[in-house]
């Protein structure tokens, strides 16, 4: 089973995607596959971000002939071919402050809240035809979402049913 670990920047899916190797997942985290084997068309030097086509991401992916269970893991992962979607999901207001101590630029930390809170990588997912979960890491530690993750695995997806995180509270108080 291949998996898709995908979200905004600064949801968690590194930190978790660790943890999930340390417990014997086979992971590809797909920042480094993308640097590693050159599969980006440029760099963006304003945004600081590689752009990647996704399905060149996707022939490379399938070319590694994945036999084994496998996560991807990356805000790109739902776009490739993979069983199952899980969509990191962080509070707004948590997400800029996780973006704003990695240094990033106000336009770039604004541009992801936006998309947190408007559920873009959400909205993505699940206009693929293919399962998807999503799990609220804004006050769960990496060790809760690996066992989510784990859960979900396994088919436990009652509690991780798309379209039960809101964020619209939040974003009233913004004007």
């Amino acid at each position: 089973m291949i998996i898709s670990l995908t979200g905004t920047p600064g949801t968690g899916k590194t930190t978790v995607g660790k943890l999930l190797e340390q417990r014997g997942m086979h992971t590809i985290e797909l920042s480094d596959l993308i640097k590693e084997r050159n599969l980006y068309d440029s760099f963006d030097a304003e945004r600081n971000s590689y752009d990647v086509d996704p399905e060149v991401l996707d022939e490379a992916i399938s070319a590694m002939k994945i036999t084994d269970d496998c996560v991807l893991i990356g805000h790109l992962s739902h776009y490739l071919t993979c069983d199952k979607i899980i969509v990191l999901r962080c509070k707004p207001s948590i997400l800029a402050k996780r973006l704003n101590s990695r240094g990033w630029k106000e336009s770039k930390v604004k541009e992801n809240i936006e998309a947190e809170a408007l559920d873009v990588i959400l909205i993505e997912a699940v206009e693929t035809d293919r399962e998807v979960s999503e799990i609220d890491t804004s006050n769960l530690s990496a060790e809760e979402v690996c066992d989510a993750i784990i859960k979900i695995k396994a088919g436990e997806t009652a509690n991780y049913v798309p379209g039960n995180i809101d964020w619209s509270e939040e974003v009233l108080e913004w004007y």
